[in-house]
Formats: C-alpha cells, sequence, structure tokens
C-alpha cells in the first residue's frame, strides 16, 4: 500500500490538512484515525472559540484567515446534502484585567492595536456602563473584541472536512498508527496495527496530544504533551443579556451555549497523561465561586453536564509547530497548537497543504511556527493560550 501522502490523525487538523490538499488536487492522501467515532478526540470536546487576541501576531492573521474561512463555510466544504452550518456565532471575547494583570493586558493591547486588530480597550467605568451585569470593582482594565470573534461548533466543522476530503477522493482509514519506517534519516512508512506498512513519500503527524509519542518513532523529540482541561454545562434562571466570551483575571472562562452556559479554567494535573474524567471539584472549589464573585447572576445556576479534553501543549512556547520535523526528512509536523487548534485549523491546513506541494508558505506566512526553532532555542511565546 503506497500514499503520496498519510496523515496520521484524523481530527480537525489532520482532516484540515486532508481536505486542502485534496482540494489543490493531490490524489493520493490516507488518512489513519484509529477512532472514526471520535469519542475521545480532542477535536470532539473542544471549546470551539476563536478570537484574535493573541500575542503572536502570526497567530492573529491565522485567526482572521480561519474566521472568513468560517463564514463562508458553504463555498468550501459543500457536499451537495444542504448547507455546511457551523452555527458561527460573532460576540467576541472580553478579557478582564485587575491591578495585578493590568500591565500585560496593556501590552497584550499594545501588540494587538498594532496589527489592525479589531479590540477595544475598556476602563473601569465603560465596563461597567456597557456590561451592568457585571462586577466591576476591583477591575482596572477591559479588552473586548469586536469583531472577528465568537464561538462555532467545532464538532460540525470536524466533520464537514472529513466529508469533504473524502468526496475529493482522500482515503480514511480506521486503524492505528504503530511505528514509523525509518531509512537512514527520511520516515518512508507508517506501520499500523491492522493494514501493515503503508509507503509514503510524506507523513504528517497531526496526532494531537500523542503526536510526540508519533514524532519519537523517528527520533524526533518534541515537547508536546497532553493536558487535561474540564468544560462544564450550566443554566441560569436570570442569563445576561448579549454577553461575551467573558475571561476574568484569575484565568476562568465562560460564554454562552445555545440556552445555558460553558465554562472552564486551567489545566488540571491527571496521574494518567491521557484520562477524560471530570474534576468536579474544580467546578465546586474555583470556577463557580469566581463565576459567582464576577457575575452576580450565576450565584443562581445549575450544572447540566461536563466532560474533559486534552489540549496538545507545546511546552515551549505554547505556539504551533507547522512544518518539517528538523530531525526526520518526509515528517511534517502539524501539532502543539496549545488550545488553539480547533480554531486555526482551517489555516493550519492550507499551510501543510502548501508546503507540501509548493515548497512554502503561500498565502500565509506560518514560517513562525517552524519546528526548527525548537533546535535553535527560539522561542516565539504566546502569553494568551486559554
Amino acid at each position: 500500500m503506497h500514499a503520496r501522502v498519510v496523515i496520521i490523525g484524523g481530527g480537525v487538523i489532520g482532516s484540515s490538512v486532508a481536505y486542502h490538499l485534496a482540494a489543490a488536487g493531490e490524489k493520493s492522501v490516507v488518512v489513519i484515525e484509529r477512532d472514526p467515532t471520535y469519542r475521545e478526540a480532542s477535536s470532539a470536546l473542544s471549546a470551539s472559540s476563536i478570537r484574535q487576541q493573541f500575542t503572536t501576531p502570526a497567530c492573529m492573521e491565522m485567526s482572521r484567515h480561519s474566521f472568513e474561512f468560517l463564514r463562508h463555510i458553504d463555498d468550501y466544504l459543500n457536499v451537495g446534502e444542504g448547507r455546511v452550518e457551523v452555527s458561527l456565532t460573532e460576540r467576541g471575547y472580553l478579557y478582564l484585567a485587575d491591578e495585578a494583570h493590568a500591565a500585560a493586558l496593556r501590552a497584550a493591547l499594545d501588540v494587538q492595536l498594532a496589527q489592525q486588530v479589531t479590540v477595544r480597550p475598556l476602563a473601569q467605568a465603560e465596563l461597567s456602563r456597557q456590561f451592568p451585569w457585571l462586577e466591576t470593582e476591583d477591575l482596572v482594565l477591559g479588552a473586548l473584541g469586536t469583531a472577528g470573534e465568537g464561538w462555532f461548533d467545532g464538532y460540525s466543522l470536524l466533520q464537514a472536512f472529513r466529508r469533504k476530503a473524502r468526496q475529493l477522493g482522500v482515503s480514511y482509514l480506521h486503524d492505528e498508527a504503530v511505528n514509523l519506517i525509518v531509512k537512514g534519516q527520511r520516515v518512508t512508512a507508517v506501520s499500523t496495527a491492522k493494514s501493515g506498512e503503508i509507503a509514503a513519500d510524506v507523513v504528517v503527524d497531526a496526532a494531537g496530544p500523542r503526536a510526540a509519542i508519533i514524532a519519537g518513532w523517528a527520533n524526533c523529540r518534541i515537547p508536546v504533551m497532553p493536558e487535561r482541561r474540564c468544560i462544564f454545562v450550566f443554566s441560569c434562571p436570570d442569563p445576561p443579556p448579549n454577553m461575551p466570551l467573558v475571561i476574568d483575571p484569575q484565568g476562568v472562562y465562560v460564554r454562552p451555549d445555545g440556552p445555558n452556559f460553558i465554562t472552564g479554567g486551567p489545566a488540571t494535573p491527571s496521574e494518567e497523561p491521557f484520562a477524560l474524567n471530570v474534576d468536579h471539584a474544580q467546578f465546586e472549589d474555583f470556577i463557580w465561586p469566581v463565576l459567582a464573585a464576577r457575575i452576580p447572576a450565576f450565584e443562581r445556576i445549575k450544572m447540566t453536564g461536563a466532560w474533559a479534553g486534552h489540549y496538545e501543549v507545546n511546552a515551549f512556547d505554547h505556539n504551533a509547530l507547522i512544518g518539517w520535523a528538523p530531525d526526520a526528512e518526509g515528517l511534517m509536523l502539524a501539532t502543539g497548537f496549545s488550545g488553539h487548534g480547533m480554531q486555526h485549523s482551517p489555516a493550519a491546513g492550507r499551510g501543510v497543504a502548501e508546503l507540501i506541494l509548493e515548497g512554502g508558505f503561500t498565502t500565509l506566512d506560518l514560517s513562525t511556527f517552524s519546528p526548527r526553532r525548537l533546535t535553535r532555542n527560539q522561542p516565539i511565546v504566546e502569553l494568551n493560550i486559554t
């Protein structure tokens, strides 16, 4: 069995790469996905929000590109079965800062405004006036994205990429990669649990939180690791009107989700790195008290659900690794998005396809994310990773 490109991981990144390759005319693409139900896939368990308020300019560009892709998604991913719908809601992010966090937010705003991000600084009085349901006594500054930010249905995006890729001729293989075949310093094939070896000209590592394991088979060490994030769903009898996605200074975020709300906070440690059990104590002991203090209406809420998913964290600088692996020829990395993968998947997939087919980036310059910065010890640190 042989394919021009073999992609390990059929989540939203791998499926975006597959779609963009096929849309550009590549006829020989195989995606290996060990769980086609996506029950435990990071793509299916994402909070699925999109923002421009990063501190890395290239991340802002990826968000702009991806938002426009989502806005016109039917033009790209329609397979003739009705309109493609991902429920894109453009309502913005609202970052909040107390005295301890104000300097960092001002620095982020300086970078964002210099990059023409549509973000508006809000002083305490403006926050109180525009969001009367918000407790602002301890706040010094806010930053509100006024366009090109919001949330969407990430699982629908994944499935739309997958359907369109298959329509364009991509083969999805229900199997598990168990090794990479390396001759000299070049990756030449993927060994699978059920289908044997699949020879490949290019192997794309889009395995999310397991990407470091895959790369390690080719003696390529990357600092990508799983990080458990718990998400909680609740209802509120008196919901705040026209609420954006709010990020409290303590790292708790909350946003509307249909008639309900979803919320989460920092990572919670787990003895088993790939465990997906929910840390309910995090909600009771930390998240809910923070929410109730910031938005008094949330003192009376009812939890209706919860789940856990993984960030694929690049511990080096919390930015993606997009490009050829520094220590293994023929191995392309598309991983380490550190919580940005779902929102950046359209831009990342296009960029990887361009590198493979054209030898360089032609739509967006994503060279900032080259994995070679690892060997050069040149981190491009992203500070806004919530």
